[in-house]
């Protein structure tokens, strides 16, 4: 029997919460499942559509999904998917995941919608393909819902988004096999890209600005962020908020970033006076956020900045995910790379991987090994 579909309202955040504990236990780390306050406010948001399913026989509510935009961007997020363990098996996620994009997408008023996949059974990635979406790549040991999971990510795009990205014409070497795996599994271009044929930087010599305060104080944070930052020129991260800010005693740069501890991940959003300020210094700042807890940290870095894409891969980040038409700039649109570093084992063992994503995981495992792995000349030395 099909479910009956409807808008999320205020009345239904105490059954949603029962749901989610139902389907994630008391491990889930996201507002969406488990803060009332939170919850309100994403059901009321003008910028975002959060749908659920009920049974139709009883009414109970058996499925919950959303996608969460945000004033001034038009990408959004697919999360929250959940269906009673008594309710599988019946179609409720995607026929959930259909209606969203519905209403975001094929009206117009999204370019895109990404979401980030559980890789601990293959049936999540079905959802979200059976759907429209494709994989964009692997992020390894991406949360901590009582053990460390990797995700896959996924997007679908608004029709002709993907026709009007903006060239690239050189990006550092490492990246050219991503490049190359997401043609093939995306059916885009990236005719005439090369090798970029600057080394990769060096990084700021052991020691130095090593002591780094991190201000954790998200009102004053998101105060000082605007204050630096009062339009979106100057940094991309959609549907994040900074929370912390790393600085050097001298204070002559400020990193900032959001930490989620309950996940055990971090996103570096970007840095005052520009990016550059702080490139030098990504290994101190990423051992400062491991010891605040996060196991996980990622950057989003625009494809078309060679520079910035070679002070993070110099410094031990690799990129596991490609975003194509992530951001619009006028008529076009720029790419992105996702790229990532742990300070935990990556173990791939317990993984499933539907094929379309296997040559993701494929590319990110070399790009791994030969970035963190000695090559034979260092064994033998």
């Amino acid at each position: 029997m099909n479910p009956v579909i409807t808008p999320a309202a205020c009345a239904d955040i105490a059954e949603l919460r029962q749901l989610y504990y139902a389907v994630y236990g008391p491990h889930y780390p996201v507002a969406l499942g488990t803060d009332p306050a939170e919850m309100a406010r994403l059901i009321e948001d003008p910028y975002s559509l959060w749908l659920v399913g009920r049974c139709a026989d009883t009414g109970a509510l058996t499925a919950s999904a959303a996608i969460h935009g945000e004033p001034g961007s038009r990408i959004g997020r697919l999360e929250g998917i959940a269906v009673h363990p008594e309710h599988r098996s019946a179609g409720l996620a995607a026929a959930l995941t259909e209606a969203l994009c519905a209403g975001m997408l094929d009206t117009g008023r999204l370019d895109s919608v990404y979401a980030t996949v559980r890789t601990v059974s293959s049936g999540p990635q079905r959802v979200v393909a059976r759907n429209g979406f494709r994989p964009l790549g692997i992020l390894p040991n991406a949360v901590d819902l009582r053990s460390r999971e990797s995700l896959a990510l996924y997007a679908r795009h608004s029709a002709g988004v993907l026709d009007r990205r903006n060239p690239v014409t050189e990006v550092p070497a490492p990246l050219l096999p991503l490049l190359r795996t997401a043609e093939a599994a995306l059916g885009i271009r990236y005719p005439g890209v090369r090798a970029g044929s600057s080394p990769l930087p060096a990084p700021a010599p052991h020691g130095a600005a090593e002591r780094l305060e991190m201000i954790e104080a998200p009102a004053f944070v998101r105060r000082r962020f605007r204050e630096r930052f009062p339009c979106a020129e100057g940094w991309f991260y959609p549907l994040h908020t900074p929370n912390v800010l790393l600085t050097p005693e001298d204070g002559r740069f400020e990193v900032y970033a959001y930490l989620n501890r309950a996940g055990g991940y971090a996103s570096l959003l970007t840095a005052h006076p520009d990016p550059a300020a702080a490139a030098a210094y990504l290994e101190p700042v990423t051992r400062a956020l491991a010891r605040a807890g996060a196991g996980y940290v990622e950057a989003l870095v625009p494809l078309a900045h060679q520079e910035a894409l070679s002070a993070f891969l110099a410094q031990g980040f690799v990129a596991g995910a490609l975003y194509p038409a992530m951001r619009a700039d006028g008529d076009g649109f720029h790419d992105y790379a996702v790229l990532s570093r742990s300070s935990e084992r990556i173990d791939f063992r317990g993984v499933a991987v539907e094929p379309p994503l296997q040559p993701y995981l494929d590319c990110y495992t070399s790009a791994w090994a030969s970035t963190h792995l000695p090559t034979s000349p260092e064994v033998a030395s």
